[in-house]
């Protein structure tokens, strides 16, 4: 039985729709039910809903053998776990952002507001330039707005909320997207199963990606 811990949202159901088709299909977890752990011993998969943010840790820690995280929230936690494929859902930017006319006035420190924390002390440091983080968890682009932060870090898909509030993308920090992460342990013992659920769900991407077209 293999443990698979997918995202709520329509990343997770887009996931899930693509294990049914590779051959995971588990009974009643693309229902209404408020179970928390599906299982289909036939299929030998056992499925859990969590917030995106906690997959990493279900993975990390064993409770899930594997699991899809974006690369932000991968980025941002950076959980002891492998990193086996780039399922290409989901694309953005995390980007830096701010109001058209910002320029870096250098002889203090850059305010900075974010969810992305760690992200925004690693990329800086790299820069060597000091900042004060502003710690937000929505509506991210009113802080520029109102003043309270020079600049932004955050995720960008189309750039439409940037522009429509009079801010542009200076600087993208890294691509986003949906990866499939394994427990460290379960790589290891459980590896041919892993692989084979790996290449099977690669495999029903690129063939969704080309039914699209």
């Amino acid at each position: 039985m293999i443990n698979i811990a997918l995202p709520k949202g329509r990343l997770g159901e887009k996931v899930y729709s693509l294990l049914s088709d590779a051959g995971y299909k588990c009974s009643g977890c693309d229902g209404e039910s408020r179970k928390l752990v599906f299982r289909d011993e036939d299929a030998g998969v056992s499925y859990f809903w969590v917030k995106p943010s906690d997959v990493p840790v279900y993975v990390e820690r064993g409770a899930a053998d594997v699991g899809v995280a974006g690369k932000d929230i991968l980025e941002e936690y950076t959980p002891e776990v492998y990193e086996i494929a780039d399922l290409g859902l989901g694309r953005c930017r995390m980007c830096v952002a701010a109001k058209k006319d910002w320029y870096d006035d250098t002889s203090r420190p850059l305010r900075v507001a974010t969810k992305f924390v760690n992200v925004a002390g690693k990329y800086y440091g790299m820069l060597g330039r000091d900042i004060e983080v502003i710690k937000l968890n929505g509506s991210i682009e009113l802080a520029p707005i109102l003043g309270m932060s020079d600049v932004i870090v955050d995720i960008v898909e189309t750039g439409t909320t940037l522009k429509e509030n009079d801010l542009k993308i200076f600087s993208e920090i890294f691509p986003v997207s949906a990866r499939l992460i394994v427990n460290k342990a379960s790589y290891k013992f459980r590896n041919t199963q892993i692989s084979n659920l790996a290449n099977k769900l690669s495999d029903e991407v690129k063939n969704d990606k080309t039914r699209n077209l």
